[in-house]
């Protein structure tokens, strides 16, 4: 859940320990003060006055001193950070009950407990499972923590780890290769975690600003934004979701490589768990794609030939892999997950996804498990596409974690295709619920219930004027124009929110307004100038130029055209649904690649003949 929604969830009580840190760093003159102080010009320089849109704003400026603040509460060796981390920043754990979060923890101090043990009894048997050199990497790195630790005593101090000494460890750690999860079940073999007080857990996490504690809903909620800064803390370089799309297009021989090299024990494992496993033991992600999943000997050459490969064939990205060396194609790699969980696109519509979860259920009898249980997700959580989505959990995330036997149930079950890759034909056999919407575009605009119903699609009115909105951005981005949804939220106040801003470049901007309606034609020409004077003044003063606001709505009356062809201070036009969707219609049968904006500069009503002549020529 993005963090300016949480921020709207819970009460200035519970929001008070994150902004007191932002504050903290605000006042110790961070790298972007300046943008800080500009977010913060109107409301006092206070962030307790600040809507939750700037307070995410300010909160993106500041995530590496945030990170720093984190990162040294690592140095209380008591305070089972990592563990409690790695907890919250998996896939499907952003809103969690307390009971849930106390569960989840006290599963992975068993887990802790039962793997010290093993490792313990591998290290001082001579006739261990454990690779030799693995095994000399782990003393090794036993040996150093051990001296950082009890450094203290010898002084008479109460052992701790400084700074200066979790640098050097760190270093190390990197260096000999080994995962967060053998770094993690090394230092638990040194000082043996106790367990906390889920309370005293709560409290801890709240203070260090890295969750939300809702008594009311008794719900803790980990922001987006800030599970990005914990997974850079932990080494993660990719989401879970993205290293295992990785590691499904690897064979499993490659597979095996990589669980040799991590001492994880592959004799009652299929490939599906050994996947799992290698997630879970936090291995990185450029250092597998590096080494790890090739032989001994494999030449620089081979390397970045199977990494150019993996792109095309296993990732299926049209644009070619950018990078001379193979340290820049890996990070190219990175970058593109970056991009992917930025992307707010769910991939399909929402009304598709929603559709595949409820064929997926009826279909097969264990998808439910296998969703709560690879999300760990508590049981009774409703698997439906709202609920989903607000995990940051979409489509492709839900089919990538279906071994590859219940796919092809899937497939057979309903018809599709069954040939290349199986994910990319479900996801494209459940596009057309997004094209039955804008279909229907001008009777969801007209608030039409009836031939909506008759249509196949169940909706209720009071979520027509959204529906409405979605697809005229739909449609845009079709057009092939950039639907900026980040300019949008930097635009917009708590009292002016504009629907939909189209990015031209250069500074330069389309402002869209929807508007569906019941009646014959629309007509509060007063009420939505002001609205949109308001939104052009808005832009003007971030120093953008409104080159043209756009009204869309069903239909407009002659009174409403009369006074719209008087007004000249927001160069408005009118644009109706079905103009809208028949200019759809010719552009995706023509040769561009985007409609030329300027097609729409002329027209205070648009004609829809015009444009599509002109684009016919």
């Amino acid at each position: 859940m993005k963090l300016e929604i949480i921020l709207d969830n819970v009460n200035s009580l519970e929001k008070n320990s994150f902004l007191k840190i932002i504050d903290n760093i605000k006042a110790s003159n961070p790298k972007n003060s300046k943008e800080i102080d500009k977010i913060l010009s109107d409301s006092s320089n206070d962030l307790k006055s600040v809507d939750s849109i700037n307070i995410a704003r300010v909160f993106d400026l500041v995530k590496n001193e945030f990170a720093e603040t984190v990162q040294a509460e690592f140095v209380n060796t008591t305070s089972q950070l990592d563990i409690l981390i790695d907890i919250i920043i998996k896939d499907g754990n952003g809103i969690l009950s307390r009971e849930w979060l106390s569960r989840l923890y006290e599963k992975e101090l068993e887990n802790i407990k039962k793997k010290t043990q093993q490792l313990k009894k591998q290290l001082e048997n001579e006739k261990s499972d454990i690779n030799e050199t693995r095994k000399r990497y782990y003393e090794i790195y036993k040996a150093c923590l051990l001296t950082a630790y009890k450094n203290d005593i010898e002084k008479n101090h109460d052992p701790k780890i400084t700074d200066d000494e979790l640098s050097i460890l760190l270093t190390l750690t990197n260096e000999l290769e080994l995962s967060q999860e053998e770094v993690k079940l090394i230092n638990y073999l040194i000082i043996p975690p106790k367990k906390a007080d889920i309370d005293d857990v709560i409290n801890s996490l709240k203070n260090i600003g890295v969750i939300f504690y809702s008594r009311k809903n008794n719900l803790i909620y980990v922001a987006d934004e800030v599970v990005k800064v914990l997974r850079k803390i932990r080494k993660k370089e990719v989401a879970d979701k993205y290293y295992r799309r990785i590691l499904k297009t690897l064979k499993e021989s490659q597979i095996n490589l990589v669980c040799r090299k991590h001492n994880i024990n592959t004799r009652e494992l299929d490939y599906e768990s050994k996947i799992k496993q290698i997630i879970k033991e936090g291995i990185s992600f450029s250092k597998l794609l590096k080494n790890d999943i090739h032989k001994d000997g494999t030449s620089l050459t081979d390397k970045k030939k199977f990494l150019n490969e993996l792109w095309d064939k296993g990732l299926r990205v049209e644009t070619p892999l950018r990078g001379s060396t193979i340290e820049e194609k890996i990070e190219n790699i990175i970058l593109y997950f970056d991009d992917l969980e930025r992307d707010e696109k769910v991939g399909i519509s929402v009304e598709g996804y929603e559709k595949l979860l409820i064929d997926l259920k009826n279909t097969l009898d264990t998808f439910e498990k296998i969703v709560l249980d690879e999300f760990e997700m508590q049981d009774g959580t409703v698997l439906n596409s709202n609920t989903l989505l607000e995990y940051n959990i979409k489509p492709r995330d839900i089919l990538d974690i279906l071994p590859i036997d219940e796919l092809k149930k899937f497939i057979d079950a309903h018809n599709l295709k069954s040939r290349g890759d199986l994910v990319l034909n479900i996801l494209d056999a459940y596009t057309d619920a997004e094209n039955l919407m804008i279909e229907n575009y001008k009777a969801i605009g007209l608030r039409d219930i009836a031939t909506l119903r008759e249509n196949g699609i169940n909706i209720k009115e009071s979520e027509l004027g959204l529906k409405f909105e979605e697809i005229t951005k739909s449609i845009f981005e079709k057009l092939g124009f950039n639907v900026d949804e980040s300019l949008k939220k930097q635009l917009n106040t708590s009292k002016n929110k504009i629907d939909l801003v189209l990015n031209l470049g250069k500074n330069n901007i389309i402002i869209v307004e929807c508007k569906s309606v019941k009646e014959k034609g629309y007509n509060k020409y007063s009420s939505v100038s002001r609205q949109i004077k308001s939104y052009v003044n808005l832009a003007r003063k971030a120093e953008f130029n409104v080159v043209k606001s756009l009204l869309v709505a069903p239909e407009f009356t002659d009174d409403f055209i009369n006074e719209c062809d008087l007004e000249f201070e927001i160069n408005l036009s009118l644009i109706t649904a079905g103009a809208l969707i028949n200019i759809l219609k010719v552009f995706r049968n023509s040769n561009l690649e985007q409609f030329p904006h300027q097609l729409l500069m002329k027209d205070v009503l648009i004609r829809e003949d015009r444009i599509i002549k002109a684009m016919s020529k």
